[in-house]
This record gives C-alpha cells, sequence and structure tokens, in this order.
C-alpha cells in the first residue's frame, strides 16, 4: 500500500472527503470523488465511507484503491 499526507490549510481546522481525494489527485473532480465514494472504494480510518462531505481532522487517514492518505496540520 502506497502512502501519502494532505496537510490543512492554515486556519482550516478539517478538510472534507471530497475535497480531500481531488487535492491528493486521486480524483480529477468532485462528480468522480463522488461516484468512487457511492461505489465503495473509500475507507476513513479503516471502516468504508459513502459520505462525500465527510470531516476529517488532523491524523484521519483514508484510502482509495491501495493509496492510503494521512492528514496533517
Amino acid at each position: 500500500m502506497s502512502m501519502g499526507e494532505i496537510r490543512l490549510r492554515e486556519g482550516d481546522d478539517f478538510i472534507r472527503l471530497g475535497q480531500a481525494m481531488k487535492k491528493a489527485g486521486l480524483a480529477d473532480s468532485g462528480a468522480k470523488a463522488t461516484q468512487m465514494i457511492l461505489d465503495g472504494c473509500v475507507a476513513v480510518n479503516g471502516e468504508k465511507e459513502v459520505r462525500r462531505g465527510r470531516k476529517l481532522y488532523p491524523e484521519d487517514t483514508f484510502s482509495v484503491n491501495g493509496e492510503k492518505i494521512t492528514i496533517h496540520r
């Protein structure tokens, strides 16, 4: 499994899952991110996630097709 990270913007407390997927380069649009989430391809902190608007906080992780991403401040 490949690992990466996303840093929150200055002043932000969280990032939404769909935005994080785009920022990580795992989805090229919000529509693509939504479809991947609804298709069951995404896990947050090891649990399947079906909510595109799920808030991710520092130290949360999400994975898509073997790519694991950690959120950092």
